[in-house]
């Protein structure tokens, strides 16, 4: 039977049932993606498929992603979050048994897309069963430690996809959630808290205007970067006009699909803006590093990959850090100093000379890991604890939204720069991206020292 919803947070034992769950549905869902990545040359191959063909087996599942994430959390917040959490968990894993029986790249692309809306429906609810799991005062812990399982799960992501095709054939890959679904299933069903439900029906047009919006724009992007003109640019042409249909629909309504109510409040907005420049910073980064460790300083893929380590390990002992530190002292103050720390690592990555030895590489790598960790817990208790516990499925949307955001637009700035500058392309990014990390540590400090309290159960009934 779930847990009913406390007003703040869930007593012991219910609050660490509801976690594992909480916990080991992201670490699926990121998981997922980071696998498919590694193994899409082995997937392509034995599928037959030409790599820019074989490349929608991860275009799928993020463009699905991305689509679904604000309509999920605001259905969230009209049904229930534990009920779009559990029906994401239960579509996640029916899709994932539907990838590993696929034998055309057309049915897995199918069933990644399937995949990628049950798991918006994990990413946009994760943040909200977060704020309803853990005391007040204890939220910055719980956030900081939800930045841990997704920075170890990307971290791991690499290695169990290696470990998988080892011993096995790449289906296994998809095919390893399925009992580990079932698990998670079956714990949020007796713990996850039940939470209020809001007096309104799901805007349906505003849901469609805003899977055109960001389904347009990014694949119009995607697009324009590989190959400039054709139907990338009629693409972005159609992802304007359904965003500016969007934004005027949304203006009239009290309580927006997207959360335009909640950009209204300065901490809120701030913390949207940073976390979009600080991921573009971030995704900049993690594009071009591999080509510069196997191109100009001539490491081999075993070596890139141990390379790239560090950074996501160092975010892991940071997050949870600065998390515990959020509940006491200004996230202002702690975002940007963690993102001035991240603009350095990455202005010392970019004037690394090719000749370096890897422990040059490893301390740059920490440096950037441990700026990264100390700005995102607080940002995303930021977020999270600005809006009025009503619309925490909103928040928790909009703090996925904007993640992936800056991921799209960092991946699409960097493929421009390849092929603009070819060679060239991985210094240049890299410092784009560290002049992004220091622009995102002046919006933070715009944000003072001010601490952003959680709404109380009474403010949010009257909001």
């Amino acid at each position: 039977m779930a847990a009913q919803a406390h007003q703040d947070g869930l007593p012991v034992p219910q609050r660490y049932w509801s976690v594992a769950a909480i916990w080991l549905a992201i670490l699926m869902a990121v998981l997922d993606g980071a696998i498919a990545n590694v193994a899409l040359p082995t997937i392509g191959h034995q599928l037959q498929a030409a790599p820019a063909e074989s490349i929608w087996v991860v275009n799928a599942y993020q463009l699905a992603i991305t689509v679904s994430l604000l309509p999920l959390a605001a259905l969230g917040d009209i049904v229930g979050y534990r009920r779009v959490y559990l029906a994401g968990l239960v579509l996640f894993t029916l899709a994932s048994a539907g990838c590993a029986m696929s034998h055309t790249l057309h049915e897995l692309t199918i069933a990644r897309v399937v995949q990628g809306v049950g798991g918006a429906g994990i990413m946009a609810i994760n943040g909200a069963l977060v704020r309803f799991t853990f005391p007040s005062r204890m939220l910055g812990r719980g956030i900081g430690l939800n930045a841990v399982v997704v920075s170890l799960s990307a971290a791991l992501g690499p290695s169990v996809a290696a470990a998988i095709l080892g011993v096995a054939s790449w289906p296994w890959l998809f095919a390893v959630n399925v009992p580990l679904g079932i698990i998670t299933i079956l714990i949020g069903w007796r713990s996850l808290p039940v939470t209020p439900r809001a007096k309104r029906r799901f805007d349906w047009i505003s849901g469609l205007l805003n899977a055109l919006t960001f389904g347009l724009l990014i694949y119009g992007a995607e697009s324009t970067a590989r190959n400039a003109g054709g139907t990338g640019v009629y693409a972005l042409a159609g992802g304007v006009v359904a965003g500016v249909l969007l934004i005027r629909r949304e203006l009239t309504m009290a309580a927006p699909l997207v959360p335009l109510d909640l950009m209204r409040i300065p901490v809120f907005r701030l913390s949207v803006l940073t976390s979009i420049l600080s991921f573009a910073a971030q995704m900049l980064a993690f594009v071009a590093l591999p080509f510069f460790f196997q191109t100009i300083m001539h490491r081999s893929v075993v070596e890139t990959g141990l390379l790239m380590t560090p950074w996501p390990l160092a975010v892991a002992i940071s997050a949870p850090i600065a998390g515990r530190l959020a509940d006491r002292l200004p996230v202002g103050i702690l975002g940007a100093g963690g993102l001035a720390a991240f603009a350095i690592g990455l202005a010392l990555l970019a004037l690394i000379p090719a000749g370096a030895d890897n422990a040059e590489v490893v301390w740059r790598m920490v440096v950037c890991g441990l700026g990264f960790g100390f700005f995102q817990s607080p940002n995303n208790r930021a977020m999270i604890s600005a809006a009025p516990r009503h619309r925490s499925g909103a928040a928790g949307g909009m703090l996925a939204t904007a993640r992936l955001l800056g991921q799209t637009a960092g991946a699409t700035s960097m493929a421009i720069l390849f092929h603009l500058l070819n060679d060239g392309a991985t210094h240049t990014g890299l410092a784009i991206a560290s002049g992004l990390a220091a622009c995102a540590a002046l919006v933070s400090s715009l944000r003072g020292a001010s601490r952003s309290e959680p709404v109380s159960p009474e403010a949010a009934e009257i909001g």
